[in-house]
């Protein structure tokens, strides 16, 4: 009967360890976003994050006769990126980034966690 619920116990923890590594570390996808870089800011009470936001020109809306504009919100774990998006505030980004089923308080708030820059250039304006 111990042994039992020893198999039991066990069976219940490596279903959880799987379950915790699929929610959190499995990566559910890959993409690229465009867009002019709004902001990046370091924030967080206990874990300094690197938060930042994406503005993408859109077309479409959901009212006539307007112009909507979509908001890609991101996290960035590497230093040297963040730093790159930092001092290139308001130009225009590709980003490639890596999407998570959840977030964790040490990657950042969001579940989409930006892990290169494939091109950078000055808004179509300032060219």
């Amino acid at each position: 009967m111990r042994k039992t619920i020893w198999i039991i116990v066990l069976s219940l923890i490596l279903i959880g360890l799987g379950l915790l590594y699929y929610k959190f570390y499995f990566v559910l996808g890959y993409g690229v976003k465009s867009g002019e870089l709004n902001y990046l800011v370091k924030k967080g009470y206990i874990f300094k994050t690197y938060e930042g936001k994406l503005i993408q020109s859109g077309l479409r809306s959901k009212a006539p006769n307007t112009v909507q504009s979509y908001d890609f919100e991101f996290s960035v774990v590497k230093e040297s990126i963040a730093d790159t998006l930092m001092s290139n505030s308001g130009k225009v980004f590709d980003l490639h980034y890596k999407e998570y089923l959840g977030a964790l308080p040490w990657r950042g708030y969001t579940k989409f966690i930006v892990d290169s820059i494939i091109s950078m250039k000055e808004p179509i304006g300032l060219r």
